[in-house]
């Protein structure tokens, strides 16, 4: 969702969701992570981890998260939900989710006929991470916004060799 924050904060058109069965956010413990339901408000999450225990939640950051999430929409939305979303380009932030992603489009009909570009961009999930990789991806699509559809492939694959990153990209039809 930081990247969310950013590219929306740019003036771009961003939707954001999740890929699993729920949505996990860190819990006392890795082994007993909170989990909800997509589409449970980031408000009410907010509010039950906070009455749990407002010092773990504010000290990991998962409070001030959340906070963020609920500015920039209402709930957590799973991608496989949304079948009729129209999307020129779709960023993963692991292999795992780019394989769901992909996994999923090639089971849509395809109604537009035209291409969606699925990069990954591999990004350690870490406050700090996240905002980096949420700047570097708002470079890259500046550069997209700059550049013919035609020509995206070769910036997005030049543009993993300038940040020395891994990049996977797939083009699936919509």
């Amino acid at each position: 969702m930081e990247t969310h924050s950013v590219l929306q904060k740019k003036g771009y058109d961003v939707e954001s969701f999740g890929t699993g069965n729920n949505v996990k956010l860190p819990g006392k413990t890795a082994a007993t992570p909170n989990v909800y339901e997509f589409g449970v408000p980031y408000q009410f999450i907010f509010e039950e981890l906070k009455a749990k225990d407002i010092d773990l939640y504010t000290h990991n950051g998962v409070l001030q998260m959340l906070e963020r999430n609920a500015r920039l929409k209402l709930a957590p939305q799973k991608f496989q939900k949304e079948p009729n979303m129209r999307f020129d380009f779709i960023v993963t932030f692991s292999e795992t989710v780019f394989d769901q992603v992909i996994e999923d489009l090639l089971q849509r009909p395809s109604i537009h006929h035209e291409p969606i570009y699925i990069l990954n961009f591999t990004v350690k999930d870490t406050h700090e991470d996240a905002a980096i990789g949420a700047v570097q991806i708002g470079q890259l699509c500046q550069r997209l916004s700059e550049t013919d559809k035609d020509r995206w492939e070769s910036v997005i694959l030049d543009f993993g060799r300038e940040q020395n990153k891994v990049v996977f990209l797939n083009i699936c039809f919509s």
